[in-house]
């Protein structure tokens, strides 16, 4: 029974809302019936087709109840709080709806063919189903739905929708381009089933399951969604959910939990803001740095929990990420239930993770580490970077195309390695360039190449130090340790003076290429090719498959220096100068050993130039090709300076020439030959030769 307070309120209320509809205007439909007058006296109304209810401003609690077939449409300016459960259907005639439950053993729900709406919330007016308690909701339940009661009667909402119930309901198919609203605190949930045209927006104050094994939600045309609760994004067996919406938060405590069923994915294309602008009707954050700084009392910080689902963030079409912030203003967590879950970053462009992904309850993210795997998609221009220390416990896939940074100007980052849980599969680029935190990974396999571009150091330990691609060194240095090899890489380069390769004792073994103008501390095993203008801060071997290539700068050792293999000179320029330093020897030992086919003192010509190798030049052990100087002689021939024409050999490769001679001695061979046959030959003819230079011996 209602209180007198609550009959008085009535009272005035009906007095002034006479007042106000003899100015209001006629019902928006022809033919509607207009059931105002009813509705403030707070009479039952039977709908015998449609309906019409001219709200007047203010609040108008209404304590009645519709039943019976048609439509009803709240217009006017004011609230309509609906307090009693209200149960009517479309006419037969408009009813066309479909709903089937596929799925067997795991029944879901799909709804084809949705009905018109029943109830339609015109623009300017608010309808409120209940006020803080259980009753209020208009519906009506005749599908024997698993797990949840299908509403029947759809709603159109161009107006507002407000939702003061704490029980479990449904909506229907929503429509229209209005407000969705429910208030904070209520703890109700409310099952939004279905795929829904309504282009507007929602503010969820406290839980909304966007999605659930008996039902799938799909909302093509939202626009944004202020989520102050918590918004539950499910999924039944096999199915792929995408959320396109923007969400945002204004209050502090509001999380998005994802979960999802064996082969099923959930996409999140929008992203989760702060907000600070724009009202429950259309959120928005005046400046984007906003994400990424504290707000007072953490209001800005949200979050969202992935249990045990596949979860992917863009689809390949954007580069806005989904969660923007730093640890202090966002939490992600990946969580184990019924399965591992995993998380793929899809964008089209660079985006920035700034937080860590862990594994802890809400905002205590990093209380354990997170039960899942991440994929960076092999999009055309996907370029991830972790800009913060990621605390999961599972793989890092890096696919074709697609590259991940571990550090930025945002932050350093780093990965949780050591295990062959915690493995790196790179088939696309992984770039580290962290300023401050140095980091270690280990596991590391895949076609892809990696690259150290930062000030602190990297290190590669183990074994299990794989990957096939180049390995480039830009800045900083890159460690090898713990049996750590660069043996499958197909090129290691170090492109800056400053760029360091740190090969530890074991030392560096090159079996494919070696080249740039950085330094590697530690020895060097050439089996491979490397290219001079590399610092070697220790000991440099060169076996019999291992070449050396000359460039513009000299290789440098510090250590010992044993020769072997090949010595390409094939770019050494068009232009050489008198003097070559090919092996810049710092140490004091003696240089041991020689290149291929070039032992000490073989001459070598380079353009029109003639050298001769020593590897006792510069200080006494360095490997230097001199110029010999020559000079014209009676006969013609080209002397050296010590008078002996001598062989020489080609700047191809050194093992072209062995021990200095080729096919150079047989041809000179032949043509003294020719030399003596053809003179003898015309003297027993009488011939005489006339102007030749032996012309004067008789």
């Amino acid at each position: 029974m209602r209180s007198h307070t609550h009959k008085t309120a009535a009272a005035v209320g009906a007095l002034a809302a006479a007042a106000w509809m003899l100015a209001a205007p006629p019902a928006s439909a022809a033919g509607a019936r207009d059931v105002t007058a009813d509705v403030l006296a707070d009479r039952d109304v039977t709908l015998t087709g449609d309906t019409v209810v001219t709200v007047p401003p203010g609040t108008t609690t209404y304590d009645g109840v519709f039943r019976g077939e048609g439509t009803l449409t709240v217009r006017g300016g004011g609230t309509l709080v609906l307090t009693r459960d209200s149960d009517f259907t479309l006419p037969k005639s408009r009813q066309r709806q479909r709903v089937s439950i596929p799925g067997g053993n795991h029944p879901y729900v799909t709804t084809s063919d949705p009905d018109p709406p029943a109830i339609t919330v015109e623009r300017g007016a608010t309808l409120q189903y209940g006020n803080g308690g259980t009753a209020g909701l208009i519906g009506h339940f005749p599908y024997n739905t698993p797990a949840f009661r299908l509403n029947q009667d759809n709603i159109r909402v161009d107006g507002t929708l407000r939702l003061s119930l704490t029980s479990a309901y449904n909506l229907g198919t929503i429509s229209g381009s209005g407000l969705l609203t429910q208030p904070r605190f209520l703890w109700g949930t409310w099952d939004l089933s279905g795929t829904h045209p309504f282009s507007g927006a929602i503010d969820n104050g406290t839980q909304l399951n966007a999605g659930r094994p008996e039902y799938a939600t799909s909302l093509p045309n939202v626009r944004k969604v202020l989520n102050q609760g918590t918004w539950t994004v499910d999924t039944p067996l096999g199915r792929t959910v995408t959320m396109g919406m923007d969400f945002y938060q204004r209050e502090y405590g509001s999380d998005i939990n994802v979960q999802s069923r064996p082969g099923s994915k959930v996409i999140l294309t929008g992203q989760y803001s702060w907000s600070d602008r724009g009202g429950d009707s259309d959120p928005s954050l005046s400046d984007p740095a906003l994400n990424w700084t504290p707000a007072r009392k953490n209001v800005n910080k949200r979050g969202t929990n992935i249990k045990g689902a596949n979860v992917q963030w863009g689809d390949g079409t954007t580069h806005r990420i989904f969660m923007p912030g730093t640890a202090d203003t966002v939490y992600i967590n990946l969580l184990a239930a019924r399965s591992r879950s995993k998380l793929t970053f899809d964008y089209d462009g660079p985006v920035t993770l700034g937080a860590p992904i862990g594994g802890g309850v809400f905002h205590d993210t990093l209380s354990a580490p997170g039960a899942g795997d991440i994929v960076i998609a092999g999009t055309r221009g996907n370029d991830v970077t972790f800009a913060a220390r990621q605390y999961y416990d599972g793989s890092t896939t890096v696919e074709k195309g697609a590259v991940l940074r571990l550090g930025s100007a945002q932050g350093d980052g780093s990965l949780l390695t050591g295990t062959a849980r915690r493995r790196v599969v790179n088939n696309g680029a992984l770039v580290v360039t962290n300023a401050r935190r140095a980091i270690s990974l280990a596991y590391v396999s895949g076609s892809g190449a990696f690259t150290q571009s930062g000030a602190a150091t990297t290190t590669l330990t183990g074994g299990a130090v794989t990957y096939t691609g180049t390995t480039t060194v830009t800045k900083g240095t890159l460690a090898l340790r713990q049996g750590a090899t660069l043996m499958r890489s197909k090129a290691i380069r170090l492109t800056s003076s400053g760029a360091r390769l740190d090969a530890g004792a074991a030392g560096l073994r090159v079996a494919t290429t070696l080249s740039g103008k950085g330094t590697v501390k530690g020895a060097v095993t050439n089996e491979g090719v490397v290219a001079s203008g590399i610092t070697v801060a220790g000991d440099y071997t060169q076996r019999a498959k291992g070449e050396l290539v000359l460039g513009d700068r000299p290789l440098k050792v510090a250590g010992a220096v044993r020769l072997g293999g090949e010595l390409d000179l094939a770019a050494a320029g068009t232009d050489p100068p008198h003097e070559i330093t090919v092996l810049d020897h710092r140490g004091s030992a003696r240089t041991t050993g020689a290149f291929k086919g070039l032992k000490e003192g073989t001459k070598v010509k380079l353009a029109d130039t003639t050298y001769r190798i020593s590897y006792k030049g510069g200080d006494g052990n360095d490997v230097v090709l001199g110029a010999v100087a020559a000079r014209p002689t009676p006969s013609g021939r080209a002397h050296t300076a010590s008078g002996s024409a001598g062989p020489v050999a080609e700047p191809r490769t050194a093992s072209a020439e062995s021990n200095g001679l080729s096919w150079w001695p047989y041809v000179l061979a032949l043509g003294l030959l020719l030399g003596m046959v053809i003179p003898a030959t015309m003297r027993r003819k009488g011939g005489r030769r006339r102007g030749g230079r032996h012309s004067s011996r008789g």
